[in-house]
């Protein structure tokens, strides 16, 4: 469970991988803190924005509401896929949105482009996130914003250790590994340093915590799977050894089960600074 950034071939999605992304995972748990990130960059009517690492363009289409028609919204991520589905989505966006391919290491835009830069739960996926910091620093204007968020490790996020660890025991490491991935070791001031090492002043540093809610155990193995590069591994498994990895989850989930399926603790960092 991520937003779509520069990854690893692993994490590279496919077109129907992307619709599951936009259909499944942005609704509960990217559509809500799209608008949180919104707040913290503080847009406002006319600023120039560019989302990075866009995926399928939550970010990109609640910041147009804002900016308004004397504004402008680019939206940038690796990804095809995902920029198929971000422009379907935004058909009817007003202003339009401007969809690119491109490398967030190395921005397709001249110095003093924007005024506002967002990236939402994608910096932890980069070699070299350092360099991403410091190319969003360099499009901005002088007294440019940036706005990032970034999941807190793994720890912080009950359903998903005991998602990991159950993909772990049933279809391997890599499939382990895989869901551990979108939650960096990272703590507060880790991160406060690397925006600060990349040119911003003013670093503002938050905890924001918030919850994820699925219908079901199996909806919430499934929806992840199809939403993600685990559909491949899972998929190569024996439909009895799936069974016993949602029966686990769905046991071990025991305790954040109500009336309405499974409902989580999810933490995030919020990061905002200014050129």
């Amino acid at each position: 469970m991520s937003n779509h950034a520069n990854r690893p071939t692993g994490w590279q999605l496919e077109q129907n991988a992307s619709q599951a992304y936009e259909r499944y995972l942005v609704p509960p748990i990217f559509a809500p803190r799209a608008d949180q990130l919104v707040e913290t960059a503080g847009i406002r009517e006319g600023d120039r924005v560019l989302d990075v690492a866009c995926g399928t363009g939550v970010v990109a289409r609640r910041v147009a509401s804002r900016v308004g028609t004397s504004g402008s919204v680019v939206g940038l991520d690796i990804n095809d896929g995902m920029l198929a589905v971000a422009e379907e989505t935004a058909a009817d966006s007003n202003p339009s949105i401007e969809w690119r391919q491109g490398d967030a290491v190395d921005l397709p835009f001249p110095e003093e482009a924007f005024d506002v830069v967002c990236c939402q739960q994608a910096l932890q996926f980069f070699d070299d996130p350092g360099a991403v910091v410091e190319e969003m620093d360099r499009v901005l204007t002088a007294g440019g914003r940036v706005a990032l968020s970034v999941w807190r490790p793994l720890d912080y996020q009950p359903a998903y250790v005991i998602l990991a660890d159950a993909l772990e025991r049933h279809v391997g490491d890599e499939a382990g590994a895989m869901m551990r991935s979108p939650f960096p070791d990272w703590n507060g001031e880790e991160l406060r340093t690397l925006v600060q090492d990349a040119g911003f002043d003013d670093v503002s540093v938050t905890i924001d915590i918030g919850s994820v809610r699925y219908p079901s155990a199996t909806e919430f193995v499934r929806r992840e799977a199809a939403s993600s590069p685990l559909a491949e591994p899972i998929a190569g498994v024996d439909r009895a050894v799936r069974d016993e990895l949602v029966h686990d989850v769905a046991e071990a989930l025991h305790r954040y089960t109500d009336d309405d399926g499974i409902v989580s603790p999810l933490e995030s960092y919020l990061v905002a600074a200014t050129r």
